[in-house]
């Protein structure tokens, strides 16, 4: 995408919730991420077109477009937090003890996506937002198994709230 010519790309996911005080539902701007996924999409030959060897990652998500969701939220009424998503490798959701480690060291939502392509998108010189829809609470958060299902009903849920939080964002892009 960044070399036809996309200067900005908007990142969505399903997550689940480390931290304990987002609820089924709600939405969260990625401020930072931990790859924890033990894959770095960067890794081999470096193809200078794309961009720099080693490319700085210290702010992977743009402050202006983040900046602009707060303004879209504020503007449609939508709740929205902010907070570091945390990329495991998957399929499987993750175990308890895995999530406690995630809250100690600083995520707030797991998924299994979005890193990747932030930092090839990155990489490109493409300015990145990142947007997780916390579908379920983390496993071991709830005294609950975690379910497929459960997660697609939610994500049904709140899809008007996040096409219109998109909306917002895209207009003020």
């Amino acid at each position: 995408m960044g070399r036809l010519g996309v200067k900005q790309l908007i990142l969505t996911n399903a997550a689940g919730g480390v931290n304990t005080t987002f609820s089924q539902g709600a939405l969260m701007v990625i401020d930072d991420h931990i790859n924890l996924t033990g894959q770095n999409p960067l890794t081999g030959a470096n193809d200078d077109r794309f961009g720099p060897r080693f490319p700085d990652m210290s702010a992977v998500y743009s402050s202006r477009l983040r900046a602009l969701a707060d303004e879209a939220a504020r503007a449609g009424g939508i709740a929205l937090s902010h907070g570091v998503y945390a990329a495991l490798l998957g399929p499987s959701y993750e175990t308890p003890a895995e999530i406690r480690y995630l809250r100690a060291i600083g995520a707030d939502a797991v998924g299994m996506s979005t890193v990747p392509e932030a930092i090839v998108a990155r990489h490109m010189g493409v300015e990145v937002l990142g947007l997780s829809c916390i579908t379920n609470a983390a496993a071991g958060v709830l005294p609950q198994p975690l379910n497929h299902d459960e997660v697609m009903e939610v994500a049904r849920r709140v899809r008007d709230a996040f096409a219109a939080l998109l909306e917002g964002i895209i207009g003020r892009v």
